[in-house]
């Protein structure tokens, strides 16, 4: 019997954590919904923009390797074809 327990203890505890849980929760007013949907909304567009400027500094550097080696294979005297 004492391994039962020990087994369905963990699972009694979050049981009794999730019903206070649920308790506990209320529904938001319009006010902060408003609040969490606009800070939501800002963080979408800032990821959006570093997410942009990533890709641009990745073709950026991209680009400049791609012209390192033509530069290269061009004073050896053969071409590179991608």
């Amino acid at each position: 019997m004492d391994v039962i327990d020990t087994a369905f203890d963990p699972l009694r505890d979050f049981a009794k954590d999730s019903v206070r849980l649920v308790k506990r929760c209320h529904k938001p007013d319009r006010k902060e919904f408003s609040k969490v949907a606009f800070r939501t909304a800002v963080g979408f567009v800032v990821m959006g923009f570093v997410g942009f400027f990533v890709y641009r500094v990745a073709i950026l550097l991209l680009e400049t390797q791609v012209e390192a080696k033509e530069h290269t294979s061009n004073a050896l005297g053969f071409t590179l074809t991608y």
